[in-house]
């Protein structure tokens, strides 16, 4: 059972495995984004920072097809959430983020626990089938395949900047701080 914060995310552990460190960073990096949208209604989803267009509903969005992408898709290729089908990417390649805006605060919030709930067990599958070293089923186009290993960093990695991002705007919305 890991240690919880004030803020009610997972520490990582100070002493596991190489799983156990990666999954309890991928963890705690989750948790502090559902923090830094917590509470907040359609305009506190909705604010920007500056001249950047850029909102925690957005960043909902954003990474629940990140989520989407690498776990079902890449990892075993697999048809991710529907949702994404039926997108002309090539119209708008950012239509993550800019949809976002017709969205509710529920739609976004269930539509991102909902992919981290299916990455979960996707992670548990691909490693009870080969562990870290996995290689995932879809190739980038020159053929390479990636690690479970590799992907778990690339969303430590995703998360520890977006959570960045949402610390900033989050400041703005109501002046919520904290790592």
């Amino acid at each position: 059972m890991p240690d919880i914060d004030e803020q009610g995310r997972p520490e990582p552990p100070l002493d596991g495995d190489e799983l156990a460190t990666l999954v309890g960073y991928l963890e705690f990096h989750r948790a502090t984004f559902a923090w830094k949208c917590a509470g907040l209604d359609a305009a506190g989803l909705k604010a920007t920072v500056g001249v950047s267009s850029m909102t925690l509903g957005g960043m909902l969005k954003h990474l629940a097809y990140v989520e989407d992408h690498w776990f079902s898709r890449h990892l075993h290729d697999r048809e991710g959430q529907p949702l994404w089908a039926t997108v002309d990417w090539k119209s708008d390649p950012d239509w993550d983020w800019h949809s976002a805006a017709a969205d509710t605060p529920e739609e976004l919030r269930d539509l991102w626990q909902d992919a981290v709930s299916r990455s979960r067990l996707l992670l548990d599958e691909a490693v009870a089938d080969g562990g870290l070293g996995r290689l995932s089923r879809r190739a980038w186009p020159d053929g390479r395949r990636v690690s479970v290993r590799w992907i778990l960093v690339h969303m430590i990695e995703e998360y520890a900047r977006h959570n960045g991002h949402a610390d900033l705007i989050r400041e703005s919305v109501d002046g919520l701080t904290g790592e």
